[in-house]
């Protein structure tokens, strides 16, 4: 029965999310282009383990628990769960633990700590989602620094205890930042159905103008981070690249937050989606650009 129960329904994969997996992309390029001598096996596994096994396995185990009805990421219409969700993510979970020996006992112990997280995140006994501070911090963290900081070291080879200078935490800090900044976003127009299952999230303490006034200050923050980064390596060219690519994400924002001042419903899932794609594809072209010419 159980071996039934771990063959993904087609509700499954699309609860997995596999796209969504690429808004994270960004982190992983970030580090790769960063990193002094990689291994083309080595960062095409690692780039595996994050991307099409750990990310989509949160993403189906958190759906398995929200049993959303409403528009979540990439779904304007999901399906119903069933049992394969939290069976299939686990079994990919394990996989890329396993698969993280390949790379490092500690790249290992990374992906394993990042699936129990996602699950502190999810699981009604814990549900940290409820949470408006503690969820922000933990994708804050766990989708940002704590990617960049294990992928780095993953890729070079390097023990991951023995490396903490600032041209290490800097980026780190700034792959948070630009994680931070999108999240109050992804959950500006799940206000009702967050408030029905009981999830107090940050958009909602923050409200509507202020989950943009936060995203803002978080993005300038990456921006500043940033500037200091390049500043530092004596790159700043890298930088003025940076605000060319952000571009046009500040001119979607801003048009985005005008709209919602006119109208909370212009706080929808398909404006979301279009902040969502021209932020990922603007960092994607970002970081790709750095990941090839460094």
């Amino acid at each position: 029965m159980l071996l039934k129960q771990i063959i993904p329904t087609r509700s499954t994969l699309a609860h997995l999310r596999f796209v969504f997996s690429v808004f994270l992309l960004p982190v992983y390029l970030f580090a790769f282009s960063q990193a002094d001598t990689v291994k083309p096996a080595t960062a095409w596994l690692v780039f595996f383990i994050w991307h099409a096994l750990a990310f989509p396995a949160s993403n189906g185990y958190n759906s398995y628990f929200d049993k959303d009805e409403d528009s979540i990421a990439l779904l304007a219409k999901p399906p119903e769960v069933d049992i394969s969700s939290y069976y299939f993510s686990i079994f990919l979970e394990v996989l890329a633990f396993l698969l993280g020996f390949l790379v490092s006992w500690q790249f290992a112990f990374a992906v394993l700590i990042y699936g129990i997280m996602s699950k502190l995140y999810s699981h009604p006994a814990t549900r940290l989602k409820k949470y408006p501070f503690i969820s922000f911090l933990t994708v804050f963290i766990f989708q940002g620094c704590f990617i960049y900081y294990t992928t780095y070291a993953a890729l070079s080879g390097m023990n991951l205890f023995s490396h903490w200078d600032i041209g290490f935490v800097i980026p780190g800090a700034i792959s948070s930042c630009l994680i931070g900044a999108s999240y109050p976003l992804t959950q500006v127009y799940q206000h009702e159905e967050d408030s029905r299952r009981g999830d107090k999230t940050l958009s909602i303490v923050l409200g509507y103008k202020g989950s943009f006034i936060f995203s803002g200050a978080l993005f300038a923050c990456g921006i500043a981070l940033s500037y200091w980064y390049w500043h530092l390596a004596g790159m700043l060219l890298n930088f003025y690249f940076f605000l060319v690519c952000a571009a046009p994400i500040f001119i979607f924002f801003n048009y985005w937050f005008y709209k919602v001042g006119k109208s909370t419903d212009n706080a929808n899932f398909k404006n979301a989606m279009r902040m969502n794609f021209i932020s990922s594809g603007c960092m994607l072209i970002y970081f790709g650009v750095l990941a090839v010419f460094s």
